[in-house]
C-alpha cells in the first residue's frame, strides 16, 4: 500500500510553487500525493503555512488545529507543518502545539523528506506537480527580499534576495509549455531586483525577452514589481511582444510623502507619479494592479485624503487594500506604536474600496459591446469562466460566458461583452 500524503497550501503563489516541488519529490518516492483533497484521511498531512500578517497567521493556526483534531480522531497518522509561519515562530509553536509531529522552516525540504524516510532527488529540481489548472503555472524567479519596509517581516523570514539563473528559468518555462501550460506568471517577492545578485544589474527585461520567444507560450504575466529601482527597460519589451500580457502588478502602498518615508519605501510621491505615467506611456492600454495599505502608524487624515485623491486620479484597473498589522521583528514594531484604532483602519480600507468599486464599474461598462480575447479557466454552472490578458487568476476580474457550444478549458476564444458589473463581465462567443 502506498502511503498517502495530503498537502495544504496557505498564503501566496510562491508557497504554491514550494508545495508543487515537494509533491514531485514525494511522488518520485512512491507516495500517493494529493493537494488539498477534501478526504482528510491520510498517513501524512503537510501544511504549508503563511506568516505574513495577523489574518494569515490566524488562518494557518486554525488549519493546523483542525488537522490536529483529525489526528486525534484517527483520520491522520502524522501532521507536519512547514513554510513561513514555522520559519518565523518554530520554537514558540513547538511549545504551543505539541500535538504536531514535526515543524520545518521554509527551506528545509531535505529534512522534511528525511523525516518521512524519503529520498531527496536533487536531479529533478525544480520539477513539480502543478496544482493550478494545466493551462497556467507560476514561475518563481527568486527568493527573499533586500527591502527594508517598516511593516514587513518577510525579509527576516526568507532572507536576502537570491535570483535563479536565467538559463534555469528559461529551461523550466520550456518544460512547462511542453506540459501544456499556455500562460506563465512570473512571481517573486521583488521582481524589480531580479538578477542584480547574479549579474550585477537588473535582468528582468532580458529574462522576459527570452521567455517571450519560447514557442507555444501564449501569455507571459508579470507579478510583484517594486516602485523603487523599477526596471523601466522592461516596458519596451512588454510593448514589443504580443504574448507579454499588458498587465503589471506593482505594490505602491501609499502616496503621501510622510507615509512613504515612515514606511521606508525609498520612493517619493513625485517618483511614483512619474513612474506610472512612464509605464502608461510606453505600454498603452496596460492594466495596472496595485496594493495599498491604510492605518500605518502616523497616518493622518491629511495623508488619507491624499491617498483617496490619488486613487481617484490614477484610475487603477485593479486595486486591493489591506490594513496595517503590527508585526514582531519589523522596524515598525521596534520604532512605532500601533496607535490607529482597528475600526478606523477598516473604515479607511472600506472607503478606498468603495472608490475603487466605482472606478471598476465605470471601466467595465466601457467594455460593453467590445470583443475580447479570453482564456477559459473552468466551467461553473451555466457559465464558462474566462479571463482576459488584463486579469490574473484568482485575484482579478472574470468573464462569465454563456455558450450553446462546448468551450475547451485552457483554450482561447473571442467573446463579445454584453453586460458588466464591478468585477465581472458577461459575454457570449463571437
Amino acid at each position: 500500500m502506498k502511503k498517502k500524503v495530503n498537502i495544504f497550501t496557505l498564503g501566496c503563489s510562491k508557497n504554491r510553487v514550494d508545495s508543487e516541488v515537494l509533491m514531485k519529490q514525494l511522488s518520485e518516492n512512491g507516495f500517493e500525493v494529493y493537494h488539498e483533497s477534501p478526504d482528510v484521511k491520510a498517513n501524512y498531512i503537510l501544511i504549508n503555512t503563511c506568516g505574513f500578517i495577523g489574518d494569515a497567521k490566524e488562518e494557518s493556526i486554525e488549519t493546523i488545529l483542525n488537522f490536529v483534531q483529525a489526528k486525534e480522531e484517527g483520520l491522520v497518522e502524522k501532521v507536519m507543518v512547514f513554510g513561513c509561519l514555522s520559519e518565523r515562530y518554530k520554537t514558540e509553536l513547538e511549545k504551543e502545539i505539541p500535538e504536531v509531529n514535526a515543524w520545518f522552516g521554509k527551506f528545509e525540504l531535505p529534512k522534511m523528506l528525511e523525516y518521512i524516510h524519503a529520498e531527496h532527488f536533487k536531479s529533478i529540481n525544480p520539477s513539480r506537480i502543478l496544482t493550478t489548472p494545466s493551462h497556467y503555472a507560476y514561475l518563481k524567479v527568486s527568493e527573499g527580499c533586500n527591502r527594508t519596509c517598516s511593516y514587513c517581516a518577510i525579509p527576516k523570514i526568507t532572507g536576502r534576495h537570491v535570483s535563479r539563473s536565467m538559463e534555469s528559468l528559461v529551461e523550466e518555462a520550456q518544460s512547462l509549455v511542453k506540459m501544456g501550460v499556455k500562460e506563465v506568471i512570473l512571481i517573486a517577492q521583488d521582481l524589480s531586483d531580479y538578477g542584480i545578485d547574479l549579474y550585477k544589474k537588473p535582468m528582468l527585461a532580458p529574462l522576459m525577452e527570452q521567455l517571450a520567444q519560447i514557442p507555444g507560450l501564449k501569455w507571459l504575466r508579470i507579478h510583484y514589481a517594486y516602485p523603487a529601482r523599477f526596471p523601466v527597460d522592461i516596458l519596451p519589451v512588454m510593448a514589443k511582444y504580443p504574448n507579454i500580457c499588458n498587465y503589471l502588478d506593482i505594490a505602491l502602498q501609499h502616496i503621501s510623502n510622510p507615509m512613504l518615508k515612515a514606511m521606508r519605501r525609498n520612493v517619493t510621491k513625485e517618483e511614483i507619479y512619474e513612474l506610472l505615467h512612464t509605464i502608461r506611456e510606453h505600454v498603452p492600454g496596460i492594466a495596472l494592479r496595485t496594493t495599498l495599505m491604510v492605518g500605518h502608524p502616523g497616518e493622518t487624515e491629511t495623508d488619507f485624503e491624499e491617498l483617496k485623491s490619488f486613487v481617484k486620479e490614477m484610475q487603477f484597473e485593479r486595486l486591493g487594500v489591506f490594513t496595517y498589522s503590527h508585526e514582531e521583528n519589523t522596524y515598525a514594531w521596534d520604532n512605532y506604536s500601533d496607535e490607529i484604532p482597528e475600526e478606523l483602519k477598516q473604515e479607511r480600507a472600506d472607503t478606498i474600496m468603495e472608490i475603487q468599486q466605482g472606478i471598476a464599474l465605470s471601466q467595465n461598462l466601457q467594455k460593453e459591446g467590445k470583443t475580447l480575447k479570453v482564456i477559459i479557466d473552468r466551467r461553473e454552472g451555466e457559465y464558462y469562466i474566462g479571463r482576459t490578458e488584463f486579469d490574473s487568476p484568482e485575484v482579478d476580474n472574470e468573464v462569465l460566458i454563456r455558450s450553446s457550444k462546448k468551450m475547451l478549458i485552457g483554450d482561447f476564444y473571442e467573446v463579445t461583452v454584453q453586460d458588466a458589473d464591478e468585477y465581472d463581465l458577461y459575454a457570449v462567443p463571437r
